[in-house]
């Protein structure tokens, strides 16, 4: 799925989370800080679209892209 160049893939899981990589295109990525994680309000605030409750856990750069950003939210039992 993509949205305004935003790639969601699908959801994959462990025994506690449920996870979702999120690449974003370079005219995106390069607006996001270097030196955190970003908040709910941040990450919306740029485009990202998911349920409430996902977190972001990670940045990944790949080369070519915009960065991955890995998000989870614990799995409802």
């Amino acid at each position: 799925m993509a949205t305004n160049g935003i790639q969601y893939s699908e959801r994959y899981y462990d025994d506690v989370y449920e996870y979702r990589h999120v690449v974003l295109p370079q005219d995106i990525a390069k607006r996001l800080p270097k030196d955190k994680l970003l908040s709910e309000a941040e990450w919306r605030a740029l485009g990202v679209q998911q349920s409430r409750g996902w977190g972001h856990m990670l940045f990944r750069r790949p080369k070519g892209y915009g960065t991955a950003q890995q998000v989870a939210v614990p799995m409802q039992q």
